[in-house]
């Protein structure tokens, strides 16, 4: 099958996510037409038509019924990043389109940082190195604790979630999981026991947030949720700062009460005066957790790897559905 590609994405992203070898494989395929601007819907409808896959990437143009009124031979969409929820319609579902996207390459990466937090956590790193750059020497902090020795409670057995419990137990953590769609055998393949929201936050000494972006858990964690938690416990989030009621946890994070690693935040990037950045006894990074180099070209070779599959009309490993994509952040 020879196929004609729309790729959208702009010269960076290209760049970034889709090595040579990626570049060749989209060309045996067929034609590759690209688009520098993924914003300009006006661009898009003028490439759509002939067009059998769309290849989009960061700031895709919403696919509207005007725009895909231009697709008359497309079949496929292949996301070459994660969520698909900023530009997908219903319309894409109507018309039978299929869609695939590389959220997977992703899923590694965040959840390596998210262990990175936790142990930092468990061993107040993060404060004894605000004390040594300020010149002091094991001025107090909360008791250090090993990762074995310690009950950790993940919100959410998304892809990440997953990845990240995999690593946890490997390293012998208790694991405890609030997932209301988790079966207790998936949970028993994980090695993990699901419990409530309540009972983890209130024996877990590190929480881990990987919950997807949904209208029920926009602020699931609040003042009573955080305040469940024991004193000295720790709270991670490399997720959505959606999650979490900010103010919340900033009262509990000021009281010195809980520590906290995050990644994520109502505004970004982090304004310059934000009470986050002096405290002590939290950690934080720039919404950074995924980007490695080898998590973008893993994007790029998922994407090539799904459009071949397509080609050779072979089941699509990570094609979305209404449904699964209603359950997805």
């Amino acid at each position: 099958m020879t196929l004609r590609i729309v790729l959208a994405a702009t010269p960076s992203f290209r760049e970034m996510v889709f090595a040579a070898s990626s570049v060749e494989r989209l060309g045996a395929l067929g034609q590759v037409v690209v688009l520098d601007d993924p914003g300009d819907a006006e661009a898009l409808k003028a490439a759509l038509p002939g067009a059998d896959v769309l290849i989009t990437s960061w700031g895709a143009a919403p696919l509207t019924s005007e725009v895909l009124d231009h697709a008359d031979r497309l079949r496929l969409i292949a996301h070459s990043a994660s969520s698909v929820k900023h530009f997908v319609t219903d319309e894409v579902f109507r018309r039978g389109l299929r869609i695939t996207q590389a959220g997977q390459a992703m899923a590694q990466p965040v959840a390596e940082v998210s262990l990175a937090f936790t142990l930092s956590l468990l061993h107040r790193i993060q404060r004894f190195d605000r004390q040594m750059h300020a010149g002091a020497w094991r001025d107090d902090a909360p008791p250090q604790h090993s990762l074995p020795s310690s009950r950790i409670g993940v919100v959410g057995a998304s892809r990440t979630g997953v990845e990240y419990i995999r690593m946890v137990v490997a390293l012998g953590a208790s694991v405890v999981v609030y997932d209301p769609y988790l079966t207790d055998d998936r949970a028993a393949q994980l090695g993990v026991r699901r419990v409530d929201l309540d009972e983890l936050l209130r024996t877990s000494r590190v929480v881990a947030l990987h919950a997807p972006t949904l209208p029920e858990t926009h602020q699931m964690i609040g003042a009573r949720e955080l305040a469940l938690m024991p004193d000295g416990s720790s709270l991670v989030n490399t997720a959505r700062s959606w999650l979490i009621d900010s103010t919340a946890l900033l009262a509990e994070l000021q009281s010195g009460r809980l520590d906290a690693a995050l990644d994520v935040f109502d505004e970004e990037p982090l304004p310059a005066d934000s009470p986050y950045r002096g405290l002590p006894n939290v950690l934080l990074t720039p919404h950074q957790a995924a980007a490695t180099v080898e998590c973008y070209l893993e994007m790029g070779d998922i994407t090539a790897t799904e459009i071949e599959r397509f080609a050779a009309g072979e089941p699509l490993e990570y094609e979305l559905t209404q449904a699964a994509l209603a359950r997805m952040g």
